[in-house]
């Protein structure tokens, strides 16, 4: 039987660095929204299926304004997001059903590939769980809490997340539920999840691969990075 796989793109959140009345995921970037262009990737690439999203109030401006005008057949799914970013990806995972692997990614990383998820994709069947990124450019220092210089680690251990965070259905779908369950107790003790990684690495036995992202998949988050971005278009 052929393996089903499935994107989530999460278009929730305000983005309030941005500066902008408008969400970033909706400014436009060469003429389209920036959402389009991780929603263009996913639905031109081998996946059967895509979980949209979107902040409280907005399904109906995304299923017109997005999902067709553009032609996104592949969304089967347009769903509100919670108060955080994991609350609003486990809405995501709820409306998948009969799925073996699943790609999860920022709507604001307009510059995702095609070669990027194939190379996820290879990763994912053989470790379960893998994660794309980049090794750092610069030193990086770890802090303490005064403000001084802790510790320097190895630049060539140190990489830069990105998404698609790309894993096997069932286990990120149980990780997150125990996560959840325990999320005040969590809370109480000053932790919290920032990637989906973090979920599968506290609540699993599975280990997470890195694989090569590109330098070029970049989160748009500041007005700076819609200029960054505009050049990484033409080029």
């Amino acid at each position: 039987m052929k393996e089903r796989t499935a994107g989530i793109i999460l278009a929730a959140g305000r983005g309030s660095r941005m500066k902008s009345e408008i969400p970033k995921q909706y400014l436009l970037l060469d003429g389209r929204p920036v959402l389009y262009y991780a929603m263009k990737t996913f639905q031109d690439s081998f996946l059967d299926e895509i979980i949209l999203v979107t902040d409280a109030g907005e399904r109906e401006y995304c299923q017109r304004e997005i999902v067709q005008k553009y032609g996104f057949d592949k969304v089967s799914h347009i769903v509100e997001g919670g108060r955080q970013r994991y609350h609003s990806v486990f809405q995501g995972l709820l409306a998948l059903e009969n799925c073996d692997y699943v790609f999860i990614h920022d709507g604001a990383r307009p510059f995702v590939s095609k070669e990027m998820m194939e190379r996820a994709y290879l990763s994912v069947r053989k470790e379960k769980a893998c994660i794309v990124g980049m090794p750092v450019k610069d030193t990086i220092k770890l802090a303490d809490e005064s403000g001084y210089a802790a510790d320097t680690p190895r630049r060539d251990r140190v990489w830069a997340i990105q998404t698609p965070q790309v894993f096997s259905f069932p286990l990120v779908r149980d990780a997150y539920a125990v996560f959840l369950d325990r999320e005040k107790e969590l809370a109480e003790e000053g932790i919290t999840m920032t990637d989906d990684a973090m979920v599968v690495e506290r609540f699993t036995d599975t280990r997470v691969r890195l694989i090569e992202g590109s330098y070029d998949n970049i989160k748009i988050t500041t007005p700076e990075d819609m200029v960054i971005a505009q050049r990484i278009l033409e080029k």
